[in-house]
């Protein structure tokens, strides 16, 4: 089977080859064989970066798609992977939503009561309303939740 040189793979997938090689070294990609000191890859190295890009945009960070890969029992199918990580992606997008539509309503609330004459006039009224105002959580707690909610990916 022909190599492929890293500049050869990153035109085929679109990737800069720095991307390729960050793969490699954090282990989504198996290390490529070197020939006169440059990297060699079988057309197989394709695949899995597809597999990266799809991850990608879909909203997949790096340590999902590394369960994706490694973070299941090797008899496990893949769409029984794809499921169980999209069924964790659609709770987070559904939280993100959630504070999106809380913060689209502050705005528009904004937009039409501020009557301030200054900015410390707003700041009194912001500092007065904090405890009442819980519209900031949900974005900070989405992205909290993205390393506290776990569940067992092994299937």
């Amino acid at each position: 089977m022909s190599q492929l040189t890293i500049s050869q793979v990153a035109r085929q997938i679109r990737l800069r080859p720095s991307a390729i090689r960050y793969y490699e070294r954090i282990g989504l990609l198996p290390r490529a064989e070197r020939i006169s000191g440059q990297r060699r890859y079988d057309a197989s190295v394709l695949y899995r970066l597809a597999i990266i890009q799809r991850a990608r945009q879909l909203g997949f960070s790096l340590s999902e798609i590394r369960h994706l890969f490694f973070g299941f029992r090797d008899v496990t199918r893949p769409p029984v992977r794809w499921r169980k990580l999209s069924q964790r992606k659609l709770v987070e997008l559904d939280q993100l939503m959630d504070a999106i539509k809380a913060v689209r309503a502050l705005l528009k609330e904004l937009m039409t009561k501020c009557h301030c004459d200054t900015l410390d006039q707003c700041g009194k009224g912001i500092f007065r309303s904090m405890d009442k105002d819980l519209v900031a959580r949900p974005f900070l707690a989405s992205r909290r939740h993205r390393e506290q909610y776990s569940i067992d990916l092994r299937s």
